[in-house]
């Protein structure tokens, strides 16, 4: 995740925006910023999708062929490269 400095800045450069609009230098800052956001976001959702395990109401698993690929290639729920 991002900095407590670096989301604090993202916030004031979104209501700078709204109350009187930004400079070309804080656009360019505004968008490197968010794009910086979206990777660590997209990122992180994607860690936490790849550890899931799919378990039916039986207690099966019912985990989709390609997530138990990625999960072999990491090692994941005694998922191991044969």
């Amino acid at each position: 995740m991002l900095s407590k400095d670096k989301l604090d800045r993202i916030n004031e450069l979104a209501k700078k925006a709204k109350a009187e609009g930004l400079s070309l230098n804080e656009q360019k800052e505004q968008k490197i910023l968010r794009e910086e956001y979206l990777e660590k976001f997209r990122g992180g959702m994607r860690n936490h999708i790849e550890g899931m395990k799919v378990v039916d109401q039986e207690g099966n698993d019912v985990t989709p062929d390609k997530l138990k690929g990625i999960q072999k290639e990491k090692g994941l729920h005694n998922r191991h490269k044969e």
